[in-house]
């Protein structure tokens, strides 16, 4: 069981613009994400924290869906030139370090969260996927939130939330199911 009082409080001393439980049933799931990584990314294929090695989308769903509850968390960061695409992507390893600092929050409470976040996994130069090998580090590996086919931006409008602030303003979210 959870200690909410306990969390609210760690989550106020984190760097994060927004923290708010949300119902993993109000997601929205889509094939049509999914496509997009088929299509624009360069890691499709590449990594258990991408398609297809993440499962199709009705199995992410189903997985989502077994859980409860959900915590949406997001950081902001700033940059000179959003269209840098280097610059941009540099931020997110700050967002990820507090991602695995709330999921070590549920660790701590002796709850295992399933966490989708922005990576599309980084932790090995060589992913075990390419070789048919399992995950080297499956307490660590986040799937990114759009390989599960999840459309953030209906949920972040129902919690007055923006995907983008400005110009030069990089928004990140992660989910962590319990």
């Amino acid at each position: 069981m959870i200690d909410f009082e306990k969390m609210e409080q760690a989550l106020s001393e984190l760097p994060l613009y927004f923290y708010g439980r949300i119902d993993p049933k109000g997601l929205e799931f889509s094939d049509r994400i999914r496509y997009i990584c088929g299509v624009e990314c360069p890691m499709y294929n590449k990594t258990w924290a991408c398609p297809p090695a993440v499962g199709e989308v009705p199995q992410c769903k189903n997985k989502c869906l077994g859980y409860e509850n959900c915590l949406m968390i997001g950081t902001v960061a700033e940059v000179q030139d959003i269209a840098n695409i280097e610059e941009t992507l540099a931020t997110r390893p700050a967002h990820e370090e507090v991602t695995n600092t709330v999921r070590d929050l549920f660790r701590e409470q002796g709850v295992e969260p399933y966490v989708l976040s922005t990576e599309a996994c980084d932790i090995c130069q060589r992913c075990a996927w390419l070789d048919g090998e399992p995950c080297h580090h499956p307490d660590r590996m986040h799937p990114c939130v759009e390989s599960h086919g999840i459309n953030l931006i209906p949920t972040l409008e129902e919690n007055g939330l923006e995907f983008q602030y400005g110009e030069n303003i990089v928004t990140w979210y992660s989910l962590l199911f319990f």
